[in-house]
């Protein structure tokens, strides 16, 4: 049941008509209870076997953190960075063994043999729970900041609601608990304002997901599928349009999570910010899976620019690049996983250097309302970089990604092309979205016309609504499952 299909419809209408019933509304309890129920049936739904692993790991974790307080107050210092650590350790040890033990094991057996040693031990059948590396993320930061004296400890089913949140648990965003567990303390009544906002953050989730990503996807599914017989071109045109593909269904996902989110009053962290407008490396991860990103800053790279701070920007640089690798790892155990976060790692270094690492500054449009020319070209080497990047994350293996550039330099002008009239319009549709993003680079999304005049008319509102509902009726491409859904 995913957020675009029609049983989340069905859902979704009956979640929001309870939840905004009169018992509901007279105490914030009510509305944190069936949000409790309805979020674990939605995880259930995904794969019911999980589910006990889900309520394990919160009751640990909210005792864990009623004990870190506690010995906190006791101001037994020493005890409470165990009990951080040893909370830190165990939400790390859950990801590993999920997601990481059977690729671990692998690598290992296979250097083995390669030294002459005769190891023959099977791969441990371990299903990967889906979400697990958004939601480990939340019981750690949850810890952690408790300990760092930013938040109190909540009550168990607030902390539940927390964790478990229905619109988030499957693909993030990936909230903070300091931001996200005061919401739960007050009654959520209905605002109209906020949620007509959602209803079009939704609507533009479904436009770039099923329009846009899936039937991109068509194309560089197909390039993968058979780049040894295709042109250069193809396989060049292919690579380009993966990050629009990978962006549209991300993002997508996001839009349509922080709309149901704000349909139930809820503000959920932002995600994206016009990535492909980015001028260079550090803003593009700025403006890129934000609440990835800066968890990973504020937990990993800060403690390791202040440890390497005596070695100047070299410090600097060591903990950019081991910040991205653990944001490379973090999507899952594979090599090309870990090639993209070092790539993207030592793209840091020049910048550093330059001194254009820390720098922020404002996107401005010219006389005609388009980007400088220099901005223009900044965003073009850009996304250059970043097609590389992902070419190799879109890789099943190194080897692969090595046969992919080799087939993309080598195969020549001449050859079958699965890039048809069809495909073209795909692409024009990405080409929209790209301006829409520029157009709207001051909003959280594309459909944000609070305070543009044109679209106060509601005949010219409503037109561009039903436009897109023809559109996504139209163009549906053959359904995806999110890309996110496998991390």
């Amino acid at each position: 049941m995913v957020v675009n299909s029609f049983s989340f419809l069905i859902f979704f209408v009956v979640v929001f008509i309870v939840y905004y019933l009169p018992v509901c509304r007279s105490n914030p309890r009510f509305q944190n209870v069936w949000l409790l129920l309805v979020s674990f049936f939605f995880y259930g739904y995904t794969d019911w076997r999980m589910t006990a692993l889900l309520l394990g790991a919160i009751l640990v974790f909210y005792y864990l953190g009623h004990w870190l307080r506690h010995e906190m107050d006791q101001e037994h210092t020493r005890k409470a960075s165990h009990i951080t650590t040893f909370s830190v350790v165990l939400g790390i040890a859950v990801l590993f063994y999920f997601k990481y033990l059977n690729f671990f094991a692998d690598s290992i057996a296979s250097v083995l043999q390669a030294i002459g040693f005769n190891v023959n031990w099977s791969t441990l059948n371990i299903i990967l729970p889906i979400g697990v590396s958004f939601f480990t993320f939340k019981l750690i930061s949850y810890i952690i900041e408790i300990h760092r004296e930013h938040i109190q400890p909540s009550g168990l089913l607030e902390f539940a609601d927390y964790i478990s949140f229905f619109p988030t648990i499957l693909s993030g965003p990936i909230d903070r608990p300091n931001q996200f567990l005061p919401q739960l303390q007050r009654v959520h009544t209905l605002n109209y304002a906020l949620a007509a906002d959602g209803c079009r953050q939704i609507l533009w989730g479904m436009f770039t997901k099923m329009c846009i990503a899936d039937n991109l996807a068509m194309i560089t599914n197909q390039a993968w599928a058979s780049y040894s017989s295709l042109s250069s071109v193809t396989l060049l045109i292919a690579a380009l349009i993966y990050p629009l593909q990978l962006y549209a269904d991300f993002d997508s996902y996001s839009n349509m999570a922080i709309g149901v989110g704000k349909l139930l009053g809820f503000d959920i962290a932002r995600n994206f910010n016009h990535p492909f407008l980015a001028r260079n490396m550090a803003e593009f991860w700025r403006r890129w899976h934000m609440s990835l990103t800066s968890w990973i800053t504020d937990y990993v790279f800060m403690p390791l620019n202040i440890a390497f701070r005596e070695i100047g920007n070299w410090g600097i640089a060591f903990a950019a690049i081991i910040n991205l690798l653990v944001i490379g790892f973090w999507h899952g155990a594979n090599w090309t996983y870990g090639f993209f976060g070092l790539y993207h790692g030592l793209l840091f270094i020049p910048l550093v250097f330059s001194g254009a690492f820390g720098k922020r500054k404002k996107l401005k449009a010219n006389n005609h309302g388009l980007p400088f020319a220099k901005d223009l070209w900044k965003m073009v080497a850009t996304y250059g970089l970043v097609t590389i990047g992902l070419t190799v994350f879109r890789a099943p293996s190194i080897g692969q990604a090595y046969e992919y550039f080799s087939c993309l330099v080598t195969n020549g002008f001449e050859g079958p092309s699965i890039i048809d009239s069809y495909s073209k319009l795909f692409c024009l549709f990405a080409i929209i979205l790209l301006a829409l993003e520029w157009i709207q680079r001051d909003k959280q999304h594309a459909l944000q016309f609070s305070d543009t005049p044109l679209f106060n008319n509601r005949i010219i509102r409503w037109g561009l609504y039903l436009f897109l509902i023809l559109l996504i009726i139209t163009f549906t491409g053959q359904s995806q499952a999110f890309i996110y859904f496998q991390f």
